[in-house]
């Protein structure tokens, strides 16, 4: 069985997801639940985690909603507003719900590299624990000095990497991101996502051998045991697909043990995410 770590789902507009610039306009329309379970299907997933895309409580609230109606959604990873002086109101409110795994927020997006070292921001990372949240990092490899920095100062904190820190797959380049990550994962409290490689890579003509270094990296760097796989659908979409990624992930794997499979494709996520074990056979 294979948990999805990492997807999202959205009922469009064009004033919430100003992100979807100039080549993603196949993700501007709705990505909702009978979808999601069609390419799960496909893909031989039976549990997931939602993650926020938009930085609004309301977005929240409603992936909660989503999660408490369909059980193979297995946790949510929201969004609060960490540099509120009363963010704590929303962490009391939403981590009523057990399906609140964690939160994030859109790093790489902030003008200000220096983002996630404002006092603010770490006041509010640091409410975390007490509400047994995760942190899921949303960077580009250019921010991992500053990431080191953010994880030495919540030492007890649970971090979650996603997207591989989004190293420069298209332009094949792998430092210095590989020995910052190898930095990065000297920290035990650091969890990594295999998600978001293809959309880093040449969306029309990536292959698997494109993205076989970098993921040769954060199994060097993590070991399977703090990996766990992500689709990123439905913004993987626009680079192949899910079908496809799964194919190029699965061809990674192959030649580790059934235990080291079982983690990146399972076991992490529940570790990781304290995530409830989904039903063999589920299907929604």
């Amino acid at each position: 069985m294979v948990i999805d770590a990492h997807h999202h789902l959205w009922k469009y507009n064009d004033r919430d997801y100003v992100w979807m610039t100039g080549a993603m306009t196949g993700l501007r329309r709705d990505f909702l639940i009978p979808e999601l379970q069609q390419v799960m299907h496909e893909a031989g997933v039976e549990g997931t985690v939602a993650v926020q895309a938009r930085q609004m409580t309301e977005e929240t609230a409603w992936l909660l909603e989503l999660a408490a109606r369909h059980p193979f959604i297995l946790g949510v990873v929201g969004w609060v507003p960490l540099i509120d002086a009363a963010v704590e109101k929303d962490l009391e409110r939403f981590a009523q719900s057990s399906r609140l795994k964690g939160v994030r927020h859109v790093l790489h997006d902030e003008a200000d590299d220096n983002y996630m070292l404002r006092e603010d921001f770490n006041r509010g990372v640091s409410l975390l624990k007490k509400y047994r949240l995760r942190y899921d990092i949303l960077i580009f490899e250019r921010h991992l000095p500053q990431t080191l920095a953010l994880v030495d100062r919540h030492p007890g904190q649970v971090f979650v990497v996603d997207h591989i820190a989004k190293p420069r797959i298209k332009d094949k380049v792998i430092s210095p991101w590989k020995e910052k990550m190898h930095l990065l994962a000297r920290r035990e409290n650091v969890y990594c996502k295999v998600s978001g490689m293809a959309t880093e890579a040449d969306w029309m003509h990536w292959t698997a051998e494109d993205l076989r270094p970098y993921f040769d990296v954060v199994l060097s760097a993590f070991g399977p045991k703090r990996m766990m796989f992500g689709s990123d659908w439905p913004v993987v979409t626009m680079a192949g697909g899910y079908t496809k990624w799964m194919t190029a992930f699965l061809s990674f794997i192959h030649e580790l043990s059934g235990d080291e499979q079982r983690a990146i494709c399972r076991e992490t996520a529940i570790a990781a995410y304290g995530l409830r074990k989904a039903t063999p056979g589920y299907k929604g």
